[in-house]
């Protein structure tokens, strides 16, 4: 069953409408949605090598412009929708910590912790509770984002046939150490928390 998710989501990357998704993927977890763009991601890294640097700024841009809404989500709905959003992801003790120091290290906090297992729409909705200006949260988020998403890209764009032969025969594996990767990130914010 692995296998055939494993090949639905790489014959995915392959879709017509694929990088358009993608893009709304990244954008979306920025601000609201629970999962991140990094398996369709990474499946289209696989699939479109001669793309890759354009995936790399479609998920950058993407996500800049999407922590914006959760920014904007933070700055004037946060006592509606963005209480809402971190309550339904069990985020609310990791935003508190964000709070205290937020707009002394507004910058260094988005540059850092966009690039952490931290939900990055966290990070967007305090940037916009606390008033934390703007520019500094754009530029700040440029580069996170950036950093994280064409680090990926090169990682993949010089190793990613090797990669993928990994993952075909290691699917398992690679598979279970995501999750724990991910699970065990879940469980730094709950025990820093």
């Amino acid at each position: 069953m692995l296998h055939r998710i494993y090949a639905w989501i790489l014959s995915f990357a392959n879709h017509p409408y694929a990088i358009w998704i993608l893009g709304a993927v990244s954008f979306a977890e920025s601000s609201f949605f629970p999962i991140p763009p990094d398996p369709l991601y990474i499946a289209m890294l696989l699939a479109r090598r001669e793309k890759t640097w354009q995936l790399a700024a479609i998920c950058t841009l993407s996500s800049v412009v999407g922590g914006w809404l959760g920014y904007w989500i933070g700055y004037g709905l946060y006592e509606t929708l963005g209480e809402l959003i971190l309550q339904t992801y069990g985020l609310q003790s990791a935003f508190e910590r964000f709070q205290d120091s937020f707009n002394e290290w507004g910058f260094w906090i988005v540059a850092l912790k966009g690039l952490t297992p931290i939900p990055y729409k966290v990070v967007t909705i305090a940037c916009g509770v606390t008033g934390l200006d703007f520019t500094t949260f754009t530029f700040a988020s440029l580069l996170a984002r950036g950093f994280r998403f064409f680090m990926l890209a090169t990682l993949f764009w010089y190793c990613g046939p090797s990669i993928k032969e990994y993952i075909d025969k290691n699917l398992t594996l690679v598979t279970l150490a995501s999750l724990g990767a991910l699970l065990g990130g879940f469980g730094i914010i709950y025990a820093l928390g």
